[in-house]
């Protein structure tokens, strides 16, 4: 299914409608070049949980946790990941214990396609908008679009 974000106005309500039907154990696989909008779905998802102030990229931190909203949330981003098997180094398993999990470029942590939580968006630039390519898993079937 394609989604047409013309503008920063439609990625912030896409956001809020992932948002509304995030469960704990639930990953939002977010996959895309640089400067697709990665970054920003996640912040509008983030926002839409009840986050105040600023949500910073994990470019650099890898993960970063929130509590205090709907539900705990990790978004973390593996760019940086040279390799799949330093995702058990991180420890990211203890961090989504009860928590739903925004993952920038899942494929670099080894994808997460096969968990049946996994919603999968692929973000693409088109003409000054973007479009996201969702793909739903099992657990998603019922409550997507």
């Amino acid at each position: 299914m394609s989604i047409a974000l013309p503008n920063l106005g439609a990625m912030e309500a896409f956001g809020a409608r992932i948002a509304a039907k995030l469960l704990p154990g639930d990953v939002v696989a977010l996959s895309g070049e640089l400067g697709t909008g990665k970054t920003t779905l996640a912040r509008a998802i983030i926002a839409a949980l009840g986050h105040m102030g600023e949500v910073p990229s994990p470019t650099y931190t890898i993960v970063e946790t929130y509590d205090g909203l709907r539900l705990p949330l990790v978004h973390a981003d593996f760019y940086r990941l040279e390799h799949p098997s330093e995702v058990e180094e991180l420890g990211l398993d203890d961090y989504r214990e009860g928590a739903a999990l925004l993952a920038e470029w899942p494929d670099h942590a080894g994808g997460f396609a096969h968990e049946a939580g996994c919603l999968s968006i692929t973000l693409e630039k088109v003409g000054e908008g973007r479009e996201a390519v969702v793909t739903p898993g099992d657990n998603w079937q019922s409550r997507w679009p």
